[in-house]
């Protein structure tokens, strides 16, 4: 952790300074951008792996049942958390202990609900013991997500991220590996059920090496009523999030079925991959720093021009390569010929992910800087049309129904951008139009050139060393010099004490 002499503090009820929220927050988005692309490299890899080892049903059922849980899950926190991390003071222990005592008292009563409700899980979605085990064990894993919810939030106040990483990293290697192995061994759905449990034992006791703390049980009323008033709102937005996405896919398993929520989960988990790759870390970083800079207006506009043209810039390119590449990439890999009814869906769920890789950013601001209510009525826009297009799309076409439905849900995208845009006046020319303008010279492009290419791997790299040299030379014609100072900027803060 950095030291900080306290004189540099403005406000003594802060924990660190303006200059050192900026230095960090930079840090913290170069650390976890480059050690989570690693990672998700790894667990992109390894849904290789498992899309050969599994059939698309045991895929599905590992989508459906997921999603039940996290459906739960929400309910297992009250946005106490983000209401620790946005808060402007220190937060006293007993906030720290209220807010423990509470997300355990939820999680006993998730679990309660999850194994009481078996029968009717069952019944509705045909689970196999399998299915049963699974439900179970990813049940279980929310006890030891959420005792690691204090020292990660006393780590996120701090903006150590390059701490914070380490159990996560940690936790997706096991699972992943864990996962493969034993889909290889012809586990199917059971190797899913045992790298849950591995996972979650093993983050837990990392982070608390990395940050110590002492549970305690503590209930105050006071503590508990201001922490309440702004995560029941932020909370809001959380569980609308969930009914929009998670529990849009428990509901389009009775539609769909297993096999069709296999396709769609596929088609989700690699349309999704860029924002995983480069917009989660990022929004992680920003939420908390964004929320020193309520005050700082200046800064937060540059904060927020720079953070979405970072996003932008790297999301961009590699999803449009991917939607390009992806056709060729599924002929190419053995076994892999199966997904093929996957790759339209793919692409519809592609613009989706062009939409939110701007958007996902600005709805995070609002809620940094208080304006929860207008996240709140965004999240009830998109869900409402999420359950109206959505279900009905699938009824009629199936899964590329439901892909079309998640991308008119991206275009609507467009109210939050002028939402937003009142808010805080950021430059959505510079910080994600002309990112939009390269890509799509890139992909034009790669389309002409895949028409003159074989079906092999060797086209395949032929592509991408050809997207990536186009587009590097587009963003500098467009954004020039400016571009590799800003490179040199994050490896000098990166690197610095």
């Amino acid at each position: 952790m950095d030291t900080v002499d306290p004189s540099e503090h403005l406000d003594p009820t802060e924990e660190i300074t303006l200059d050192v929220v900026k230095n960090r927050a930079v840090k913290g988005v170069v650390v976890l951008t480059g050690r989570t692309f690693l990672l998700s490299v790894l667990s992109l890899v390894a849904t290789g792996f498992l899309t050969v080892f599994l059939d698309p049903s045991q895929f599905g059922i590992f989508w459906i049942v997921s999603a039940i849980v996290n459906f739960l899950a929400y309910f297992s926190d009250v946005g106490l958390a983000a209401a620790l991390i946005q808060k402007r003071e220190t937060p006293t222990e007993s906030d720290l202990r209220t807010t423990f005592v509470v997300q355990q008292l939820l999680v006993l009563l998730i679990l309660a609900i999850i194994f009481l409700g078996m029968p009717f899980f069952t019944h509705i979605y045909h689970l196999t013991s399998e299915a049963k085990y699974l439900l179970y064990a990813l049940g279980i894993s929310l006890i030891f997500s959420s005792l690691k919810t204090i020292p990660s939030v006393l780590m996120e106040r701090d903006l150590q991220f390059g701490k914070l990483v380490i159990p996560q990293v940690a936790e997706n290697l096991v699972y992943n590996l864990v996962a493969v192995v034993l889909a290889w061994k012809g586990l199917g759905v059971t190797s899913f059920t045992i790298a849950v449990l591995v996972r979650g034992v093993v983050g837990l006791i990392i982070i608390y090496i990395l940050k110590p703390w002492v549970p305690g049980f503590s209930l105050s009323i006071p503590s508990l009523k201001k922490l309440l008033s702004y995560g029941v709102p932020y909370q809001g937005n959380t569980l609308l999030a969930m009914l929009k996405d998670d529990g849009m896919t428990a509901f389009l398993g009775t539609i769909l079925g297993p096999a069709g929520i296999g396709y769609l989960g596929w088609a989700q988990k690699w349309g999704y991959a860029p924002l995983r790759f480069f917009m989660d870390q990022v929004v992680k970083v920003t939420f908390p720093a964004f929320a020193r800079m309520q005050a700082e207006k200046e800064q937060l506009i540059r904060s927020v021009n720079r953070s979405i043209f970072f996003i932008c810039i790297l999301v961009f390119p590699t999803l449009i390569g991917l939607l390009i590449i992806a056709p060729t990439l599924v002929k190419v890999i053995p076994r892999y010929g199966k997904w093929t009814p996957a790759l339209l869906p793919l692409s519809l769920i592609g613009i989706n992910c062009f939409f939110a890789a701007a958007t996902t950013q600005l709805t995070n601001l609002l809620s940094s800087i208080g304006k929860i209510k207008s996240t709140f009525k965004l999240m009830v826009m998109w869900t409402v049309l999420t359950w109206v297009f959505v279900p009905a799309l699938a009824y009629k076409f199936g899964v590329n129904g439901a892909a079309f439905g998640y991308s008119l849900i991206g275009v609507s995208s467009i109210v939050a951008i002028v939402v937003a845009k009142r808010a805080v006046n950021f430059s959505l020319m510079d910080s994600a139009v002309k990112p939009a303008l390269a890509a799509f010279l890139m992909g034009g492009t790669l389309l002409i050139i895949r028409h003159y290419l074989s079906i092999s791997f060797t086209s395949v790299w032929i592509m991408i060393g050809i997207g990536a040299f186009t587009y590097a030379i587009s963003m500098f014609l467009l954004v020039g010099v400016t571009l590799i100072a800003d490179v040199k900027k994050s490896f000098f803060t990166l690197f610095s004490k």
